[in-house]
């Protein structure tokens, strides 16, 4: 399995950003996808996730900012960022459930690497 992030980039305060994610490997539409990130200093933390029936959680920090897409037959996953905040910046990384259930409607933890794949990541930065 293998997952490439792009996307990411400079953008300025209440800017808007997508970040994409192309998935190989599996057929994507039997598993549960999640963007998580990871700023410097701080612990990794779940931004999002989508089961595979559709069911989505957002951090709530996010909520209403962000949203989250896939697109099971282009294998593609998307992060959608509006209003974007310095808080925002980070690397986000977009990773795929393979075995395990880390994404609920409450809580995203992202799949360790026995349960799951990860992508390189992509870095966001916000500008005050």
């Amino acid at each position: 399995v293998q997952l490439v992030e792009s996307g990411g980039g400079l953008v300025q305060a209440g800017g808007s950003r997508r970040l994409s994610c192309v998935i190989s490997g599996i057929t994507l539409q039997y598993y549960a996808i999640g963007w998580f990130r990871q700023a410097p200093g701080k612990e990794r933390e779940g931004v999002s996730c989508m089961t595979s029936s559709g069911d989505t959680y957002y951090l709530p920090s996010v909520k209403g900012r962000f949203t989250i897409a896939r697109d099971n037959a282009a294998k593609m996953v998307y992060l959608q960022m509006n209003n974007l905040k310095s808080e925002d910046t980070a690397v986000y990384y977009c990773a795929v459930e393979l075995a395990g259930t880390y994404c609920r409607p409450t809580s995203y933890y992202p799949p360790p690497p026995t349960s799951g794949a990860w992508g390189q990541g992509t870095q966001v930065i916000v500008s005050a």
